[in-house]
């Protein structure tokens, strides 16, 4: 364990704080997944906190020690569209002191409404630039005129020290004698990640460690290859809780020494399947963060887990429902059972009957648009088809080419499927 990043000793008393305002989250054995891949999985529930994610620990302890030192006259400052604006909030209101929180005027107005209703009328929300860079720059000018004081999302060790918490909760929780073989942590700005290896550290060795970050933004991974902190020049804020361009300085600090590999990358279209699944079988609702480390079981595969006990950091269930139909969408495009073309079919009557006699009896049409006449006798047709399995498309593709059916599979063409689908 690194004693620079955390101490055992204030994480401990960090964590008994933290019960002035909620229990601690569940650590729960989850069958479905044990089952699958023929191990103990155990789900560290933080999508159960007050805030629904385990932000709020974070910034607690930053208030906690801000206000012991006597910063109890302050305004306290952040920068969040998020989690972090949610746990900001509610500590506000837990010790009655003002606070700021600088969004970008294009957050989802869900998100305003809920960091509103946690700080009640010690929060102000103020909605500045379209992007977070900008809203973050407003937030550092206004601790500067005010002499207010910013709260980081990552990049403190109090901030650190309180995420840690949930490391010392999950040793309280497992069974007795019982330690996890692998620890599996989500990465963003990398405080989480921080304070559970350091304080594990003791009792996991470092390859008993999984860190896993979105496909899109892999700032860890990227800085990890440099030897070196890394500025990520496009980040796919699809995972926006953890679409983080650059990890924390104190954070690579303490997370350093893992290798590359030991930082996977879960494609943001694995993690809708998991969002899905965990929703249909288990009821559990989870962000795209949030269901980082459980997509990380099925990158890791039955082989390496088989027999073994790991811990899964649940980080957040903070989910907008709105987004429901993108996820499915993008769930079914990844597991196979759905796909586009673009088909090229002759002007003929009967030509599109003859096309729909060529599905097979699990395969179901969900788009068809007449796009343009291509050619005097042929014309272009956008057409989305779901099916059961993914190996009904093998026998689909074969049946477009014996019926000399001109196409184009644009699934995973990403140009043209955001253009057009």
């Amino acid at each position: 364990m690194d004693g620079a990043v955390v101490s055992r000793e204030a994480v401990d008393e960090a964590r008994a704080a933290l019960r002035e305002i909620f229990p601690e989250t569940p650590l729960q054995l989850n069958e479905h997944l044990s089952s699958r891949y023929g191990a103990d999985i155990w789900l560290k529930r933080e999508d159960l906190s007050p805030v629904r994610s385990y932000k709020i620990r974070g910034a607690f302890n930053f208030f906690r020690k801000a206000m012991a030192a006597g910063a109890g006259d302050q305004t306290f400052v952040c920068a969040s569209a998020g989690n972090h604006a949610q746990g900001f909030a509610f500590v506000c209101r837990h010790f009655r002191v003002p606070g700021v929180v600088f969004m970008p005027v294009t957050t989802p107005q869900q998100k305003i409404d809920k960091t509103r209703m946690f700080g009640g009328e010690f929060i102000t929300i103020r909605l500045v630039g379209d992007i977070f860079d900008q809203c973050y720059a407003a937030a550092h000018a206004h601790v500067e005129k005010i002499g207010g004081l910013m709260v980081p999302p990552f990049d403190h060790p109090d901030i650190i020290e309180g995420q840690a918490s949930v490391a010392a909760e999950i040793l309280q929780q497992l069974p007795e004698g019982t330690r996890p073989d692998l620890v599996i942590v989500p990465v963003g700005g990398g405080g989480l990640a921080s304070g559970v290896t350091a304080y594990l550290g003791d009792v996991v060795p470092d390859e008993g460690f999984v860190l896993v970050e979105p496909l899109g933004a892999p700032s860890l991974r990227r800085s990890l290859e440099e030897g070196r902190p890394v500025r990520l020049a496009k980040v796919d804020n699809f995972v926006d809780g953890a679409a983080v361009a650059r990890i924390g300085d104190l954070n690579f600090e303490a997370l350093k020494h893992f290798r590359p590999d030991q930082v996977l990358l879960a494609p943001e279209n694995a993690i809708c399947v998991t969002i899905s699944e965990m929703l249909n079988i288990e009821g559990l609702v989870l962000e795209p963060a949030g269901a980082l480390s459980i997509t990380a079981l099925d990158m890791l595969g039955e082989e390496r887990l088989r027999g073994k006990t790991v811990v899964a950091v649940v980080t957040g269930g903070n989910f907008d429902f709105e987004r429901l139909p993108d996820v499915k969408e993008r769930a079914m495009r990844y597991a196979g059972l759905k796909k586009y073309f673009i088909l090229r079919l002759a002007q003929r009557p009967g030509a599109l009957r003859d096309f729909l006699n060529l599905l097979g009896p699990e395969d179901d049409i969900a788009r068809f648009e007449y796009l343009k006449k291509s050619a005097r006798n042929f014309g272009s047709i956008l057409i989305g088809i779901e099916t059961k399995k993914p190996e009904n498309f093998r026998g689909l593709l074969e049946r477009f080419e014996a019926a000399d059916i001109g196409y184009q599979d644009i699934t995973d063409n990403e140009i043209l499927a955001n253009l057009i689908i």
